[in-house]
């Protein structure tokens, strides 16, 4: 990844003039037009022969205005951030607060499967996802049959995984608890334990101010708070995370904001980033934004790692002044997060509509069947509806009505034709589904 160039600040002829295109209504149109796309000083410059003037004016220009619009600025200990809400994350914060939970919540309801399932495949897909951005390498489907199967970790990247899955059913369990410095620093272990070359960097913050966040060329993205500074910044972390703020903060964006924060204070010798996600994870689920049980954020944001990367290199290069002190400007973060975000709803929603159209197909195969009596559909009715449900012989006598005879032909015949299949257990037979049935 190419160094992000320095985001540049005008002398007073040049402001001068830039300004003299304040009133050019065809330069005015790329500015306003950039502003909603919130495009960043490297992006301006390298559209320079499609824009009528030159890209430095423009990019004055496009400050200009954004300043008018009175960014809003969070104060983090001596550190400041801004951010600008933008009518298109208004359009997505709309979407994640409306329609989206009570459409999701239904589909789930009305497909054939429990939300235990989907949730436990999230956090799988979680998992997997946000070790990858840290550079684990099994596949998808090992990492998957690792997990699902139990197995233990054969490797660090598979420990990394499995430690990451293990945290994200943490997060779950604790999402109605405060957040304390304590806790942030279990969250680490376990998300560390057993991967470190250092074991004694596990649950710890950083004792050095060695740490550097490096881009895949050696170029230096971002020098972190002195090791003096992280134990206090770390309180004011909590305290930001546990409060509400003077000034409202959305939920989603403020999540994000700890996501960044985490990173940007960077208290650990490694963990960080898996860290930061973790606790944005928290943070939404603590404010009843269940719907991101049901989603991998971290799968969007490894398929996209290279903008993650530019987010927070832009973040970190742009800024507003305000008495000297320079502001970083978070909204291209927020920017990106909330694409992923929306992105892996579409993604959870696009599968869960596959899902209930199989469903249906399923139940229209099996109701125009003619190889089936009336039992035996309404056996594989229950069976579509809850896949991982099991069935005795002496159950179906009861739900039936019908002798241990009847039942066990019915259940018998439904494994023959590839419906069912049976397994002993103990003295009788339990019938589960066949795996490439619904």
């Amino acid at each position: 990844m190419k160094k992000i160039s320095d985001v540049p600040i005008l002398g007073s002829e040049e402001r001068n003039e830039a300004m003299k295109y304040f009133h050019d209504s065809e330069v005015i149109k790329f500015v306003v037009d950039y502003n909603r796309r919130y495009l960043h000083w490297e992006e301006v410059k390298n559209r320079k022969k499609k824009i009528p003037i030159k890209p430095l004016y423009l990019w004055y220009l496009m400050k200009f205005f954004r300043t008018i619009e009175s960014p809003l600025i969070v104060n983090f200990g001596p550190y400041s951030f801004s951010y600008t809400i933008l009518e298109d994350f208004q359009e997505k914060l709309h979407i994640l607060d409306k329609g989206a939970a009570g459409n999701l919540s239904s589909t789930i309801d009305a497909i054939s499967d429990t939300r235990d399932k989907y949730i436990l495949n999230s956090l799988m897909e979680e998992a997997i996802a946000s070790s990858q951005i840290e550079g684990a390498t099994p596949s998808r489907r090992v990492a998957k049959e690792m997990l699902r199967q139990k197995r233990k970790p054969t490797n660090k990247d598979e420990k990394m995984i499995l430690n990451n899955y293990n945290t994200m059913r943490y997060v779950l369990e604790i999402k109605n608890e405060e957040m304390t410095p304590e806790l942030l620093l279990k969250i680490q272990k376990m998300m560390t334990e057993d991967t470190l070359e250092n074991p004694d960097d596990e649950g710890v913050y950083r004792d050095n101010d060695d740490i550097r966040v490096f881009d895949n060329d050696g170029e230096v993205l971002h020098i972190p708070p002195k090791k003096e500074e992280i134990s206090a910044l770390i309180n004011e972390l909590c305290n930001f995370a546990n409060e509400d703020s003077k000034t409202f903060i959305h939920p989603v964006i403020k999540g994000i904001f700890l996501h960044y924060l985490l990173n940007y204070i960077h208290p650990f010798n490694d963990g960080n980033g898996r860290t930061g996600r973790s606790l944005f994870y928290w943070y939404v689920l603590k404010n009843d934004y269940w719907l991101f049980e049901y989603m991998s954020v971290s799968r969007l944001i490894y398929k996209k790692r290279r903008q993650y990367k530019l987010a927070y290199q832009y973040s970190e290069s742009d800024f507003f002044w305000d008495k000297e002190k320079e502001i970083g400007d978070l909204t291209y973060f927020i920017k990106f997060n909330l694409t992923a975000i929306i992105e892996s709803l579409h993604e959870i929603q696009n599968y869960l509509d596959k899902k209930q159209k199989e469903q249906y197909q399923a139940l229209k195969g099996i109701k125009e069947s003619d190889k089936l009596n009336i039992r035996q559909r309404d056996i594989m009715k229950q069976f579509i509806k809850y896949p991982q449900k099991t069935l005795t012989i002496k159950e179906v006598m009861n739900t039936q009505g019908v002798s241990y005879a009847t039942a066990r032909s019915d259940l018998f015949n439904l494994e023959e034709i590839g419906h069912l299949q049976k397994q002993k257990l103990g003295k009788e037979f339990v019938f589960i589904l066949m795996h490439n049935d619904v």
